[in-house]
């Protein structure tokens, strides 16, 4: 199996070390990620500058390129033949926060595994529900052997077309996660709020600030899966449409005048 590796957190982010030492088991690793965080992107596709890339190499000593451009671009460029083979499977991560409900729309982890099915493989992106209050180094180890099962599990079973996999796992120490449930998308909870300050010339500026988010720990859900220490898998799709709305505007008109 041939497997790319991408994050939101940049080529140095610890996260991205410890899933390429891990997915080696399985097969061919090749990394393509961003010089710089990219979190809370979004899918962002750079069209209208040239996108530069480097060679470099984790802390390790692994060889890697890496690319000012956002996560989304480290697949289409990998995928346009930057990366010289046939890659079988996209693999973004490991977040160092959880990307559950909501965060899917903003996260840069997780429009990377967007921009793979776009183009035609299966992708999966993986977050680690660390504390927000955590000060010693994360361990993302339990996380990284939770992607390699996920990954062997779509290397032997595949993904339906336009599917990708948003995996969660829980911060917990060896040997308390309780297991793996296959979930939907739950409520994020947001609490944003807008802070304006003035520069030194008086102009004001705002930063979009407030609390952590927080959800709504349902069953059957990302979130609720988490907060009982079960690995969370959902499967996610690109068509947004809502089907179960269309019935209601069929009889629309609009005045063309």
């Amino acid at each position: 199996m041939n497997i790319l590796i991408t994050n939101d957190d940049g080529v140095n982010a610890p996260g991205l070390l410890a899933l390429s030492e891990h997915m080696g088991k399985l097969g061919n690793v090749y990394v393509l990620a961003p010089d710089k965080n990219w979190s809370a992107s979004g899918h962002v596709k750079t069209m209208h500058r040239p996108l530069r890339v480097r060679e470099t190499t984790l802390a390790n000593g692994f060889p890697v390129l890496t690319t000012d451009g956002a996560p989304s671009d480290c697949v289409a460029l990998a995928l346009l033949g930057l990366i010289p083979v046939q890659l079988d499977l996209l693999v973004s991560g490991i977040n160092p926060t959880a990307n559950v409900g909501f965060d899917v729309t903003y996260s840069g982890t997780v429009t990377a595994a967007m921009e793979a099915v776009i183009w035609g493989i299966p992708g999966m992106a993986v977050s680690l529900d660390s504390p927000g209050n955590h000060a010693d180094t994360l361990d993302y180890s339990q996380a990284a052997q939770a992607a390699v099962q996920v990954a062997e599990f779509i290397g032997a079973n595949g993904l339906m077309k336009g599917i990708l996999l948003n995996v969660n796992v829980p911060y917990r120490p060896d040997g308390e996660i309780r297991g793996v449930k296959t979930t939907r998308q739950g409520l994020r909870v947001y609490r944003h709020s807008l802070v304006e300050r003035a520069d030194p010339r008086g102009r004001p500026y705002y930063w979009i600030g407030g609390d952590p988010p927080t959800g709504i720990p349902e069953n059957g859900t990302d979130i609720g899966a988490l907060t009982e220490g079960y690995i969370s898998v959902t499967p996610l799709q690109l068509d947004l449409t809502a089907y179960r709305s269309m019935d209601s505007l069929r009889d629309m008109t609009l005045d063309h005048r």
